[in-house]
């Protein structure tokens, strides 16, 4: 239809929309993809796909693994920048997201045959050290002999010293001038570094206790790693004429941004503008990132949107990315998460919840569904506890994947953990009531990938057959947009395909059975496929 809006304005042979796409049907070139085509109402090319050239598809897959479904995307290397959780403060449910969605786009982009550099840009070198440290020599002179029992719970250490620098002027003054003695020793064996060096090692065990839980992996190069690049970097910004003074302050003016682009405070001091254009500058110059994407809160989407803008003024980065797409940034903006009393998401007493709680809760919940149903008498603790564990650390990510990030969640474990609907819980006994079928079948699926043959005769065979050709170009979508909840809703999907085949198609003890059972077979690779891409660890019986 659009291209008949545009010929018909035209001196053409083709007098009607059904015409041209008659004509185009007729010049088709031959394929072994194509079973038929056909022209309907007003030009519209319908292409049926050969049922023989799905089935060889398929069967390749399950010969050669999924690995060849992969996507090829025009970029070598990629950043992705998650977590980034502050030393010395508790990783709270915005942590938390950032974690999830980072670890499934790295996931991604490392399925697609991307090198991915996973980057922690911890908060190390705040003025916050300053209060810290003070406290800490103030209350435990000692403090090297006392060890980590000096500071306890890391939490209530960093509150009574945040009480005492914003109650007492004169601890605030020296809290100060211990970030100017910190920040300006190189020395190891200084008492400000040390003592830094000790808060961030007790931090550190209390973040990895979480990432443990997620299965996790990320490579730390909080803010400290950049701070010697700082000067070089800003310098040469001055340079190309971008920094001027402002206030006392050294800014960049924005084009459209009603304020500038601080890069050095009144004071002299370096801030979050300053560091993460360094860092921006050492990914792309050092690293050699082709693709750099940032996974934090909404909230800090005019910080980075600035923080680009002033990297292209500097030619950093390309002015218009339809002419040069890459290198490239992306700053990849999620909501908030609200209680069931729709406020934000806190404990009674208005603290920030403590992730490793909200998962283990997680995890204990779906422990005694497990016993309720009897499965502690079947199996062996060890299977019991891995099962939870999957079911329930699955279930929490999958809530919070399954949604458009730029949305709002409520966080509740009775929806989450249940077995019916979008959840993770109704996807993983999916996946192991396939896996059942398989098992009782008898039969070596290994032997059937090679000796067996897939047909797709009955419609849902066909349908389930083009829904797992779909998966590659799902992927492609989910790394280019930057969309996680796509790859769920194939998922979710594909399960409800998986049913309507199975509830129509007899597999155990039908003439068809080999070929259903590959199919099953086919279904479970992908439905692990997808679980491991967003984190999730399959389970295989329930």
């Amino acid at each position: 239809m659009s291209l008949w809006s545009r010929l018909k304005r035209k001196s053409s042979k083709f007098k009607s929309p059904s015409a041209i796409g008659q004509a185009i049907k007729d010049n088709l070139p031959e394929s072994e993809m194509i079973e038929s085509t056909s022209v309907a109402g007003p030009g519209f090319v319908n292409i049926v796909l050969s049922k023989e050239w799905m089935a060889k598809c398929i069967q390749n897959m399950l010969k050669k693994g999924i690995k060849i479904w992969a996507p090829r995307l025009n970029v070598q290397r990629a950043v992705v920048d998650f977590s980034s959780p502050n030393i010395a403060k508790e990783m709270h449910v915005g942590h938390l997201r950032s974690t999830i969605m980072g670890d499934t786009f790295a996931r991604m982009l490392e399925f697609s045959n991307v090198e991915v550099l996973r980057r922690n840009h911890v908060g190390d070198w705040g003025t916050q050290f300053g209060m810290l440290i003070e406290y800490l020599f103030e209350e435990f002179p000692n403090w090297e002999e006392v060890g980590e029992q000096a500071i306890g719970d890391l939490q209530a250490f960093y509150k009574k010293s945040k009480q005492r620098f914003d109650e007492d002027l004169d601890f605030k003054e020296r809290a100060q001038q211990a970030v100017v003695s910190l920040q300006g020793s190189e020395d190891e064996n200084d008492k400000y570094r040390k003592a830094w060096t000790k808060i961030c090692e007790i931090s550190r065990m209390e973040f990895q206790q979480v990432y443990e839980r997620l299965k996790v992996d990320l490579e730390e190069r909080g803010e400290s790693f950049y701070n010697p690049y700082i000067a070089e970097v800003l310098k040469g910004l001055e340079n190309k004429g971008l920094i001027e003074k402002n206030q006392g302050a050294q800014v960049i003016s924005i084009k459209g941004k009603d304020i500038p682009l601080i890069v050095v405070k009144s004071d002299g001091g370096y801030n979050y503008a300053s560091t993460d254009l360094t860092a921006l500058w050492y990914r792309l110059n050092i690293e050699k990132a082709e693709w750099i994407i940032y996974v934090t809160d909404a909230g800090q989407q005019m910080h980075f949107e600035m923080v680009f803008s002033a990297a292209k003024l500097a030619g950093w980065l390309p002015d218009d990315e339809k002419l040069c797409p890459y290198p490239k940034t992306s700053h990849v903006a999620f909501g908030l998460v609200h209680g069931t009393d729709h406020k934000r998401f806190r404990t009674r007493s208005s603290d920030v919840v403590r992730l490793v709680d909200l998962l283990d809760e997680a995890k204990l919940r779906s422990k005694l569904t497990l016993e309720e149903r009897g499965r502690a008498a079947e199996w062996s603790e060890k299977e019991l506890d891995e099962t939870a564990e999957a079911v329930g650390y699955g279930a929490v990510k999958y809530a919070d994947l399954k949604n458009n990030r730029l949305t709002e969640y409520t966080f509740s474990y009775d929806r989450m953990l249940s077995d019916k609907g979008n959840t993770a819980v109704y996807l993983l006994y999916a996946h192991a009531r396939i896996c059942s079928v398989i098992r009782k079948s008898g039969r070596d699926v290994e032997e059937l990938k090679m000796a067996g043959t897939i047909v797709l005769d009955h419609v849902d065979e066909r349908g389930l057959g083009l829904h797992l050709l779909q998966f590659a170009e799902v992927v492609e979508e989910v790394c280019t947009n930057l969309l996680p909840n796509v790859l769920c809703e194939y998922l979710c999907n594909l399960s409800e395909n998986f049913t309507k085949f199975y509830t129509n198609c007899q597999v155990v003890g039908s003439e068809k059975e080999s070929s259903r059972l590959l199919l099953c077979e086919a279904t479970a690779v992908v439905m692990r496929k997808c679980f491991h891409l967003l984190g999730i660890e399959p389970v295989y019986k329930l």
